[in-house]
């Protein structure tokens, strides 16, 4: 009877308390990174890594057990810059506003280093990262309804929770589809995409009301003429 596989640990050994040692995790993560763009999973080990950041495989070792736990880390890495962006988008003036920001934090995380975000795309779903994916998805939820309970928003949502987070999760779900298509395409162009997934967004969910854009238009025209 076959042995029961042994689980791989996916945290990294150890977190660098000093700034050198941040500086050499640093630089491990953008050679892994560098790996990946250019010579793809075939070219991308432990050794390769290290000998590309200029430190000893044994360093590597000190912070990361294996490279799957290298691998997460890196993954960790690009996904945190995605969630910063998500967390200013309810801080948007308004509902378009809002709803671009979304639409460019997810064009730009597939899109910066578009070769990178589909490696680790495949990556992510061979690996056991589920509370990751989970983190995200609540991030971006908690984003559309945010957007969705604002004034100016197409659709009325009031209190009630089902409703509007079948459209969140309707909206992530179209937002997803579309930029992870082109990411599997090649597609490398921002503008184009990001125009392609607006239309959508704003086809599902509606354009902002006209009544609310025509007192915000005329509320600025008179604070124009006060200021006058």
């Amino acid at each position: 009877m076959p042995s029961p596989r042994r689980k791989i640990s996916l945290k990294p050994r150890k977190k660098p308390s000093q700034s050198r040692a941040a500086e050499t995790v640093a630089a491990i993560l953008e050679a892994a990174a560098r790996i990946l763009e250019r010579g793809g999973l075939p070219a991308y080990n432990t050794n390769a890594v290290a000998e590309r950041a200029g430190v000893s495989v044994g360093s590597l070792y000190q912070y990361f057990p294996n490279k799957d736990a290298l691998t997460a880390a890196l993954i960790e890495r690009e996904t945190a810059t995605l969630l910063a962006d998500l967390a200013a988008v309810p801080e948007q003036a308004s509902y378009v506003d809002g709803v671009v920001a979304l639409v460019r934090a997810a064009t730009a995380h597939q899109l910066h280093r578009p070769a990178l975000a589909r490696l680790l795309d495949f990556e992510e779903r061979r690996l056991p990262m589920r509370d990751r994916d989970l983190q995200v998805d609540r991030a971006a939820q908690t984003c559309v309804l945010a957007l969705l309970r604002r004034p100016d928003a197409p659709v009325s949502v009031g209190d009630g929770t089902t409703e509007a987070e079948i459209l969140a999760l309707d909206t992530i779900a179209i937002v997803r589809s579309l930029v992870d298509a082109a990411g599997e395409r090649g597609e490398t162009e921002a503008a184009p995409l990001q125009r392609r997934v607006l239309h959508a967004v704003f086809g599902y969910l509606g354009q902002p009301r006209a009544a609310d854009m025509i007192a915000k238009t005329r509320k600025r025209k008179d604070s124009l003429h006060s200021a006058r």
